[in-house]
């Protein structure tokens, strides 16, 4: 979702939300397509002998102990453990840096193959690889197309696209 939301418990009971069923090993492998493992391994909560640490810390009501992007990338985990045929992602990597949400990305074509993923987002790195884009401008569709396409067919994507380019990140 695009306001990413926990559940209070510990990270595995929110990551089970997607399948009561997985065993921690495929909770650690949707951490680590979300680049989630480092935070959730180094992650402790409580004190002395009740201190929970990795899958049994402890998260707060919504997530709020967490940072955005580890709450983003704790609810894309949660999704990925649910294996759905269609994923949706409005807005999910909003939080991430470039990098994170480029390893995220890359993670989600092995782990998605044969599911069909549809990502609203504002950041053109986010959707370059998509193999249809739609672009929107007050509720419209003023182009469709692949990447390519579009910075030779749409005004308004190329229009996008160089307002964030940046010496770090070309089209």
């Amino acid at each position: 979702p695009q306001k990413p939301y926990l559940f209070s418990g510990t990270i595995a009971h929110n990551l089970r939300f997607g399948d009561p069923a997985a065993d921690d090993d495929e909770l650690w492998r949707a951490l680590d397509i979300a680049q989630a493992t480092e935070f959730v391994a180094d992650r402790t909560s409580g004190e002395g002998e009740s201190a929970a640490t990795g899958l049994e810390s402890v998260v707060s009501q919504g997530g709020t102990n967490v940072s955005g992007g580890q709450r983003q990338r704790l609810c894309i985990a949660r999704t990925l453990v649910a294996r759905p045929r269609v994923f949706v992602f409005d807005d999910s990597f909003s939080a991430l840096d470039v990098a994170t949400d480029a390893a995220v990305r890359a993670g989600l074509d092995a782990h998605t193959e044969g599911a069909t993923r549809i990502i609203v987002a504002q950041r053109i790195s986010s959707i370059t690889g998509a193999d249809q884009i739609l672009v929107l401008d007050e509720g419209r569709i003023v182009g469709r197309g692949t990447h390519e396409e579009l910075l030779g067919t749409s005004t308004t994507y190329r229009e996008i696209v160089d307002s964030q380019i940046t010496v770090e990140e070309p089209a």
